[in-house]
């Protein structure tokens, strides 16, 4: 979802006059940069998709994971990162799976981001708004994906619990090591 909001910036010109020029403010997706160190995170689950055939790891950082062990909102700042792999087929076209039942993961194929910031989410209204979170995905190069459907990020997260912080995998968070 993208949305951008004009705001008027003071500018000096000359010595003691000044003129107001309109800059477009970054909204949405715009705002998430890849992040490049996920990997130094805390790697704190992982899940097999069947609907999709994906093996899928989710990091975070130490600070988020220590928030929700208490059971308090995620900190700005945090970052959570989703990494889709490819689920490694057999000659039927099922995930293979490994000793332990899990899917065998494949090739790399995308990234999706969540980032908190103070003030972030003030743009949208209260129907689509997931407190102060954006969202970005990315392809597997880690540039942005253009063609995703950033609404549906919103849409799918917005009826969690505000005690959740409208984050899927809170929970997983809290049994983290």
């Amino acid at each position: 979802m993208k949305f951008a909001r004009w705001i008027a910036v003071p500018v000096a010109v000359g010595c003691a006059s000044a003129a107001l020029i309109a800059v477009a403010a970054r909204a949405g997706g715009d705002k998430v940069a890849f992040p490049a160190t996920f990997d130094k995170g805390v790697l704190y689950t992982t899940v097999d998709r069947a609907d999709n055939k994906q093996y899928r790891e989710l990091f975070t950082s130490p600070a988020a994971i220590a928030a929700a062990k208490k059971g308090e909102p995620l900190p700005s700042g945090t970052v959570i990162t989703l990494v889709q792999y490819a689920a490694k087929l057999d000659a039927q076209g099922v995930p293979e799976k490994d000793a332990n039942g899990r899917f065998i993961k494949g090739n790399l194929l995308a990234y999706t981001v969540m980032e908190k910031r103070t003030g972030w989410g003030t743009e949208y209204p209260d129907n689509v708004r997931n407190g102060e979170w954006e969202y970005q995905a990315f392809k597997a190069d880690k540039t942005p994906n253009t063609a995703a459907n950033l609404t549906a990020c919103f849409n799918c997260h917005k009826p969690l619990p505000a005690g959740q912080d409208f984050v899927f995998s809170y929970d997983r968070m809290k049994t983290a090591k």
